[in-house]
């Protein structure tokens, strides 16, 4: 039995396919519209599966071609995060046989599958699955640089299994030890769900993460995008939060912070909290936002503020952070630029032994708060002047 599966997002694409595979359908996948029209007039499948909203063609626009088509009785299931009812309803008055909305597990559309079409033949018997299809696609950059211990973890494979839906980028920062051996074997068979970046030279975690993020806007297939540190000092369901968050939200960003309250297990070195909170209180004075914690590296960005923030280097090495909400800040103005950044406590944050950050460095942190200070002051003007020679021209 044959399955055409159709969606604009290959994340979600790929685990439908394995697991109906598994189950012993024959499946046919593509992310373009009309290619994925084509494919329907040649191979003539049991069964379409369909998203609603891709770019150029409308899932209901491949549903009303199907319908007048010589196959006109082909069953058409929708899979979708468009939960209008409006959408809804003009998809069965179309002739749809079924309306799946994510997220949903892959045994739920399964057995819908069964249902409608049957199971084929030499059904072949399989353990029920734990992923879920989510509704957005998600990158997330992990800047490494000499981590071939901490990427032996079991973590970030287990997590990509479970969850369909992101793709991890692991940008390797010039390591002297065997990091980029070990994330090409991480990703070897993976290539769909782990993108290896290589920078030959050292250039520092700000570069690192700067270069990962700009590759990763390119993919077309994911909504959101951001970045996160190697050490898992915040894991991975905690950095989930943070996409459901933005998702549900009108937020362009939201960044992690690592605030003690109950419920939360936040760990920090009691040397490292004092000079923390202290380079906190200067950034808020220069940012002029309330942030409790701009540095925690745990952040998600929407794409379409990925080349304002990334778009050019950085001026310092460890708190570019503070640089990306000063940006935003420049570009959209304050007042909006606050509307638009959103700052989520973690349940769970736990200083990891062997980081790069030491006490020397983070004192040099305050000089260079006071770099970003100038430099970004004479942006702001720069920016000022600019606007003011277009609006003399109109």
């Amino acid at each position: 039995m044959k399955i055409l599966a159709i969606d604009d997002q290959q994340l979600v694409l790929l685990p439908l396919q394995k697991r109906l595979q598994e189950l012993g359908y024959e499946v046919i996948i593509e992310t373009d519209a009309y290619a994925g029209i084509s494919i329907y007039n040649h191979e003539n499948p049991d069964l379409v599966i369909v998203d609603i909203n891709m770019p150029n063609v409308s899932g209901l626009d491949i549903v009303k071609y199907i319908r007048n088509s010589k196959n006109a009785d082909t069953p058409v299931m929708v899979l979708s995060g468009n939960t209008s009812d409006d959408i809804i309803t003009t998809g069965f008055e179309l002739g749809i046989n079924d309306y799946m909305k994510k997220p949903l597990s892959l045994n739920e559309i399964s057995a819908r599958v069964k249902r409608l079409i049957g199971a084929p033949a030499g059904e072949i018997t399989v353990s029920n699955s734990n992923v879920m299809i989510q509704e957005r696609c998600v990158g997330v950059v992990i800047p490494c640089y000499n981590e071939e211990e901490r990427l032996l973890s079991n973590e970030f494979i287990t997590y990509i299994v479970k969850n369909s839906g992101y793709h991890l980028c692991f940008v390797n920062d010039g390591s002297t030890d065997r990091t980029l051996e070990v994330l090409k074997e991480l990703q070897k068979g993976r290539e769909d769900f782990i993108t290896v970046y290589d920078c030959e030279k050292n250039g520092g975690k700000a570069e690192a993460v700067r270069l990962g993020m700009l590759h990763m806007a390119k993919k077309e297939d994911l909504d959101y995008i951001g970045f996160l540190d190697a050490d898992l000092s915040t894991d991975l369901a905690d950095f989930d939060d943070l996409v459901k968050t933005i998702e549900t939200s009108d937020f362009k960003i939201v960044s992690g912070s690592r605030i003690s309250r109950m419920g939360a297990n936040i760990t920090k070195e009691s040397a490292r909290k004092i000079i923390s909170l202290t380079i906190n209180y200067i950034i808020r004075k220069i940012l002029k936002m309330d942030f409790k914690d701009t540095q925690c590296g745990a952040k998600i960005f929407h794409k379409d503020v990925i080349n304002i923030a990334f778009g050019e280097k950085f001026v310092t090495q460890w708190i570019f952070d503070v640089e990306i909400f000063k940006r935003m800040s420049i570009y959209f103005g304050l007042k909006n630029a606050k509307t638009m950044l959103c700052e989520q406590p973690l349940k769970r944050w736990i200083h990891a032994d062997g980081s790069k950050l030491s006490m020397k460095d983070s004192v040099k942190i305050v000089g260079q708060l006071a770099q970003i200070a100038w430099v970004y002051r004479a942006k702001k003007y720069k920016m000022k002047s600019v606007v003011g020679n277009e609006l003399k021209m109109i």
